[in-house]
């Protein structure tokens, strides 16, 4: 019971977290540039690699991120790290988990996810690779390093191929693989139509259905936005959805609309930098009605 309710809160944490951090590390009018300016943006909302990414050194990474922690911190993950190397082939791969589980507790998704990987590689389960996908994506969404982004998201969809290829019927597999095409790894409308296949099959699956919102407000395509969040929300309400919601009726001009969605997303959410931003917004909306 207790576990559940903790995972239940490291969820609506990390989403907050996300939704906050997105907010802040993007155009914030609409969450997309005006119209007059789509047109000149990739397709796919993100960006289209043209060569092969710089790869990921673990090694940096680490320090990097050992750096701006306590040294209690830092030296309890150097000394897994220096065990890991030392660790015989086949002990490596718990080391590994260990490693991955503890930079995920400590929020640095990108060493977590080169762990995940190192484990996939050595055990090629399903479940293995699906982990590793999704961590390369909270990284991708979490990092705004564009040196850093096409690697993180040529992993992921790595790790998703490498599911498919475990089982090519795969929902999630689907939808990862789905969501890092639309970001920059395809055509998106071949990632768009993976996406579309997973909800025709499993209509509330909403790690799909968000992604599908969220390309409808990245391609400016609003009226298939609304629609999209108003099915996610009635499937499970969440701040995210609800302040997308909102940002879909804005571009429409509809500010009443965009105001009770704002609203309902600051009341699931209870958190306070995102309250000052939709306080303002809705100040903002309220003066143009």
């Amino acid at each position: 019971m207790l576990n559940n309710i903790r995972s239940k809160q490291i969820f609506i944490v990390s989403a907050i977290a996300v939704l906050v951090a997105f907010l802040f590390t993007r155009d914030i009018k609409g969450l997309v540039k005006p119209k007059e300016e789509t047109s000149n943006m990739p397709a796919g909302g993100q960006m289209a690699p043209s060569a092969a990414p710089e790869p990921i050194n673990l090694e940096e990474v680490s320090t990097t991120a050992k750096n701006l922690m306590n040294t209690n911190l830092a030296a309890e993950i150097t000394s897994l790290e220096n065990k890991y190397k030392g660790d015989a082939e086949d002990k490596k791969a718990a080391t590994a988990k260990i490693l991955a589980q503890k930079w995920d507790d400590l929020e640095h998704a990108i060493p977590s996810a080169l762990y995940l990987e190192i484990v996939a590689n050595k055990e090629q389960t399903l479940n293995n690779w699906l982990i590793t996908g999704d961590r390369f994506l909270k990284a991708f969404d979490n990092n705004r390093d564009s040196l850093i982004q096409p690697a993180l998201l040529q992993k992921a969809n790595s790790a998703f191929t490498n599911a498919m290829k475990l089982d090519s019927t795969n929902n999630d597999a689907k939808t990862g693989l789905g969501i890092t095409i639309v970001n920059g790894m395809g055509m998106p409308m071949q990632g768009i139509a993976m996406l579309m296949d997973v909800v025709k099959k499993d209509p509330k699956n909403l790690k799909a259905n968000m992604s599908l919102g969220t390309f409808a407000i990245k391609s400016g395509q609003f009226d298939k936005a609304i629609i999209r969040f108003q099915d996610i929300i009635a499937i499970k309400p969440s701040p995210d959805a609800y302040f997308y919601l909102g940002t879909a009726y804005e571009n429409l001009g509809k500010n009443t609309e965009a105001i009770e969605a704002y609203l309902s997303s600051k009341k699931l959410a209870a958190n306070a930098t995102l309250s000052k931003f939709i306080d303002d917004k809705v100040t903002e909306l309220k003066l143009k009605k």
